[in-house]
């Protein structure tokens, strides 16, 4: 999903060619799923004749500041993006719309055009954002319970280890959770893990001061140059994971090879070689036989090894404290998704994450239910047929 820096390039955008224009037009998509406690028709009329004063954002969320409220707010969900007829925003790798695509887009949910012609479109295909209109975005969820930005408001180095040596779930999980820093999302952690060499399921509080500085200096460091660069990704140092993390395909950084596991719920690129658990999470994996898994069938040289029980057992820890699974016959699992979350959610980033855990998720609930309706059959059986009365000879 778009993060910090896709969503700086995109506010950047406005505060350089939409301020101190008026909005003579406005088209509000009829999408409950994205258009959020508002009628189209309301919200059109609540933004003509305004002129747009300012643009803000914190963390992966954007709002517009018109000469009065309310104002639109933008959280972008999965595939999110701000568009503006014939000025180059930066995109986001996953984008759905093209440069070649009509104009609006039919996947827009907010379309502005200004007093001096220039036109602003808020699209997303896969309907995970949340268009608002707010009197005061930054008062009321979901901004209001964002952590502090990664970019406006870092922590400082000692106040990063602290917080950090209180919490004992893994560090992937933690980077991602937007109460404790906004703006991460999957891609970012995964760079930054990579870059401090840091195992994406250590345990927070088990680093030691050495990684929590690395790692603080590597979120500043990877946020602010996505920054400095429009969040361009053609422009990102080619040693980044960034560039091979996409798709699950498998493929090496810098002569290391490249392994995938879930963390923090969604779908995690890391190196084993140079990203290991460490303390005693580490004395556990060494001590259990790893797994060996077949070659791929399509012939790749890909005999990796899998998650070692210890690892597995993380992985599971991790996803249990995010809630127990839905039980019962008749109940659909709930969509996994964190605010923006959870975009948070990322789904992530890698735009199909959710929809595979949910797939997962439902396929193990449909086992199950089979598996208790077949013993109900068999008990029901076997008491009926002990009811039968003997035949007389």
């Amino acid at each position: 999903m778009p993060e910090l820096p896709e969503v700086e390039a995109a506010r950047r955008a406005v505060e350089e060619h939409c301020l101190g224009k008026k909005i003579k037009k406005a088209i509000i998509a009829n999408d409950t799923k994205v258009i959020d406690s508002v009628s189209a028709s309301d919200f059109e009329a609540a933004l003509l004749g305004k002129t747009l004063i300012s643009a803000h954002r914190k963390g992966k969320n954007l709002w517009l500041r018109l000469d009065s409220p309310p104002f639109p707010s933008f959280q972008f969900g999965m595939s999110g993006a701000i568009y503006i007829k014939g000025v180059a925003v930066t995109k986001y790798k996953r984008s759905a719309v093209n440069d070649t695509d009509e104009w609006p887009s039919k996947y827009s949910k907010f379309f502005i055009e200004l007093d001096d012609g220039l036109e602003l479109s808020f699209t997303d295909k896969r309907r995970f954002a949340k268009v608002r209109l707010l009197k005061d975005p930054a008062a009321v969820p979901p901004i209001s319970e964002l952590g502090p930005d990664a970019l406006l408001e870092p922590m400082t180095v000692d106040e990063f280890t602290e917080s950090l040596s209180k919490k004992k779930i893994a560090i992937k999980a933690l980077l991602l959770d937007q109460s404790y820093i906004a703006g991460i999302g999957n891609w970012i952690a995964d760079e930054v893990l990579y870059q401090a060499r840091i195992h994406p399921l250590q345990s927070s509080a088990s680093m030691s001061k050495e990684n929590s500085a690395t790692l603080h200096k590597c979120i500043k460091e990877v946020i602010q140059y996505a920054v400095r660069v429009d969040a361009d990704s053609s422009r990102f140092p080619l040693e980044w994971i960034f560039h091979f993390r996409w798709d699950k395909k498998p493929g090496k950084v810098n002569g290391k090879k490249i392994d995938f596991i879930n963390a923090g719920g969604r779908t995690t690129a890391y190196v084993p070689e140079l990203q290991k658990l460490s303390g005693n999470q580490a004395a556990k994996v060494a001590a259990e036989p790893r797994k060996k898994t077949s070659k791929r069938k399509s012939g790749g040289n890909d005999d990796t090894d899998e998650l070692s029980n210890e690892e597995e057992k993380i992985v599971e820890t991790d996803q249990l404290k995010k809630g127990p699974k839905p039980r019962g016959r008749g109940k659909k699992p709930p969509m996994i998704r964190k605010s923006d979350d959870s975009d948070d959610n990322d789904a992530g980033d890698d735009n199909s994450d959710d929809d595979e855990v949910q797939k997962k998720t439902m396929k193990k609930i449909t086992t199950k239910q089979a598996k208790a309706e077949k013993a109900s059959k068999k008990k029901v059986q076997s008491s009926q047929n002990r009811k039968k009365p003997n035949k007389a000879k």
